[in-house]
């Protein structure tokens, strides 16, 4: 992918190519099968058994985690972002590629794929679709940022009874009504605010539904979901919402 030089110029994307490396979209979609892997295993493992439900909200849990540590990423280098933005403009000005299909699908040396200025580069190129997240004063930025540093405990903790009921139903139904409320919340806000802006009106109908409604509606359908499992959790005072 693109960096910057020591004189602060970002390189070509095809510079400081490794044959240890991978994309970014690549590796991001194996964390998420490999926890998404451990969840739907550890449960066969425990009860030798899958349940669709509690499928669906592993697999939301562990894109959530990743989208967490890009949102750390997003509070450590929110000045950084802010510079790669005007980068990402005038590269797409250039090329005529999408920016955040670039970075994805471009190539990352295995020693750089933790790195925060690696990830901080999905809201520089995002940033093209809205700006709100290369200003540090508004709601999508800092609802983001109190996302990647809040929900990871609360989501490791439900992942975890979810997938072996070590909590009481009670106390997981509590927890999962707590978050999922804030995460339909949080992203229905998010929504709206987009639009009251008018930020719709300065990129074109395709990257509104791809980007926007696409990418923001799942963090809302499955906070539905989960609830839904949260209240059962509560009222029936057992898993058996889980198939347990």
């Amino acid at each position: 992918m693109p960096e910057e030089q020591a004189d602060g110029a970002p390189s070509r994307p095809d510079e400081h190519r490794s044959r240890l490396a991978i994309p970014p979209l690549a590796f991001a979609g194996l964390v998420i099968a490999g926890l998404t892997a451990a969840g739907i295993g550890a449960r066969y493992g425990v009860r030798g058994d899958f349940d669709v439900i509690h499928g669906l909200l592993v697999l939301f849990f562990s894109i959530n985690l990743v989208i967490c540590h890009w949102e750390i990423c997003l509070f450590l280098k929110r000045d950084y972002i802010e510079r790669r933005v005007q980068y990402w403009r005038e590269r797409r000005e250039k090329t005529g590629r999408t920016s955040a299909v670039e970075f994805l699908t471009g190539s990352v040396p295995l020693k750089r794929i933790l790195s925060s200025e690696t990830w901080a580069d999905v809201w520089a190129t995002y940033s093209q679709f809205d700006s709100s997240y290369a200003d540090r004063r508004t709601y999508g930025y800092n609802v983001d940022i109190a996302n990647g540093l809040v929900t990871p405990l609360p989501m490791l903790l439900l992942f975890a009874a979810f997938t072996i009921d070590f909590l009481p139903a009670l106390v997981a139904g509590i927890v999962g009504a707590m978050m999922f409320w804030q995460l339909t919340y949080a992203t229905s806000v998010y929504l709206v605010s987009f639009f009251v802006a008018g930020r719709q009106r300065l990129i074109g109908k395709r990257d509104v539904y791809i980007y926007i409604w696409a990418l923001n509606c799942p963090w809302v359908l499955f906070p539905l979901l989960g609830l839904y499992v949260s209240i059962r959790l509560i009222v029936d005072g057992d898993y058996g919402v889980l198939g347990y």
